[in-house]
């Protein structure tokens, strides 16, 4: 069985050799040059990264992992297991042939090998883009056999393995579709064709300091052109809150939906106005950072807009802090923090872009740590010194004092995390953090609530919720509102 194969390979390497393929001359050898040492797939995982968002981001980094898991087996296990000596190149015209000849095994191909890697683990992301990469891996595969390096084994063997590291590297690290937000609970919105009978304010202010955006009308008016868009400058809040209520019974006359783009202090507003009027809402992300949006699967406008075409939504949770309990309070989406948490967020992600989340998360902790002062108060009836308090609305991933981002955004739960002081607690957090186990350090308290009470803080304290930052009223009351917000979002296909 073996004899065979080995025939049949060497006389498929005869006939591509010998065959004239039109143009080829002039492409696949440059090609498979500038695969060498993956710097082909490198330059396009950098170019996505440099000018795509964020799912460009996260294709090319998870193609670029894919790839170096396949080199390594190829270069450690592959080439090692199967000694087998180059093709004889009297078949193969000098034109095609590579300058240096690999002296390495020719079984199997790590070119091959990278190049399915990449593109498969790019698809995985994105099958579109996966597909749109897949003339270019092939080509690429084929080079190597055209050029007289590998035989069509070598290539197909290459290309096995470059898919299987693709998929390690899928087990490993799930993809967003696999860790997508459960759609449940499921919740009834009207369909919205066109975004007819959709308000929507945009805020203008939204996004990076001193970037230029276009009329952000535009973005709506292109995956919604029926839907109804008011522009407004959300750093004046009194504005914002005006625009929103005015949109919202727009709206309701409409029997329709309220729809916001703007960062998560936007959403946060728009949120509290679509449950006072028994509205759903469309978040369209427009802000730097987009939590929210992200934890709920919606990415851009346009994901945004199928959902509000096809009428899918779900019920998330709400959390509230108040002062007492005749007050109304305020709702936020995301976060609660008070102490040193939102500076610590701050500083990681400055930092983690250039180099990598958990050292952005050990350098934050230094910092904050290293400046920060405690707050005495009182949770729950026991009397604390804290660095700081962090309370998620839903149970968040991630280490224990940086947390990520949420899975379930119906789980019924405050995720509390406190950051206790005394005695060498900053020496002792900061060990925890270089060490890579924050959760099991003493001075780390983490809980699951559905209801927390703060006293005794000191006047003037700062707090912060969905990225605003205000000042404490003294005595707080912190709940969850299960299931109080209909958002839409796309549903998985049944």
């Amino acid at each position: 069985m073996h004899t065979l194969l080995n025939r049949i390979d060497l006389r498929l390497f005869d006939t591509i050799a010998s065959r004239e393929w039109p143009g080829a001359q002039q492409v696949l050898p440059r090609l498979t040059r500038g695969a060498d040492h993956g710097l082909l797939w490198f330059g396009i995982a950098a170019g996505a990264a440099a000018l795509g968002g964020r799912p460009a981001r996260r294709a090319a980094l998870r193609g670029a992992a894919s790839l170096a898991v396949a080199s390594a087996t190829v270069n450690t296990l592959g080439k090692r297991s199967v000694r087998r000596a180059r093709p004889l190149l009297d078949a193969v015209p000098v034109i095609r042939q590579v300058r240096r000849q690999p002296v390495t095994s020719s079984f199997p191909s790590g070119h091959a090998a990278s190049a399915v890697a990449f593109a498969t683990g790019v698809a995985f992301e994105n099958k579109w883009w996966g597909l749109a990469l897949a003339p270019l891996a092939a080509s690429v595969a084929f080079s190597r056999v055209y050029t007289g390096v590998h035989y069509p084994g070598d290539v197909l063997a290459g290309a096995a393995l470059g898919a299987g590291a693709a998929f390690a590297v899928r087990g490993l690290a799930p993809t967003r579709a696999q860790l997508a937000p459960p759609a449940r609970p499921r919740a009834d919105a009207p369909a919205l064709p066109g975004g007819r009978g959709l308000a929507v304010v945009a805020n203008q202010g939204s996004g990076q300091r001193g970037e230029t955006r276009p009329d952000r009308s535009q973005e709506v008016h292109g995956a919604l052109p029926h839907a109804e868009v008011v522009t407004c400058d959300g750093t004046d809040a009194t504005t914002l809150d005006k625009a929103l209520e005015e949109a919202a019974e727009s709206a309701a006359r409409q029997g329709g939906a309220l729809g916001v783009l703007g960062g998560d202090g936007t959403v946060n507003a728009a949120a509290a106005v679509a449950v006072r009027h028994g509205l759903p809402l469309v978040v369209l992300p427009g802000g730097t950072h987009n939590h929210f949006a992200y934890d709920l699967g919606i990415e851009s406008v346009a994901d945004a807009a199928r959902a509000v075409e096809r009428g899918e939504a779900v019920a998330v949770d709400l959390a509230r802090f108040r002062a007492g309990p005749h007050r109304e309070g305020q709702y936020f989406l995301n976060t609660f923090s008070i102490g040193a948490y939102p500076e610590l967020v701050r500083i990681r992600e400055q930092w983690a872009g250039r180099i990598g989340a958990w050292p952005a998360g050990v350098l934050a902790a230094w910092k904050v740590l290293r400046t920060a002062k405690p707050v005495e108060a009182e949770v729950n009836g026991r009397k604390r010194e804290l660095w700081m308090l962090f309370v998620g609305n839903c149970a968040y991933r991630g280490l224990g004092l940086t947390p990520v981002r949420r899975h379930d955004l119906a789980d019924g739960v405050l995720d509390v995390r406190v950051v206790r002081g005394g005695r060498l607690a900053r020496t002792r957090l900061l060990a925890a953090a270089l060490t890579g186990t924050p959760r099991s350090s003493p001075v780390l308290g983490e809980a699951r609530l559905r209801r927390l009470r703060i006293d005794g803080l000191p006047d003037g304290t700062d707090l912060a919720f969905d990225g605003e930052v205000t000042t404490s009223p003294g005595g707080l009351t912190l709940e969850k509102e299960n299931e109080a917000l209909t958002v839409y979002r796309l549903l998985p296909e049944s």
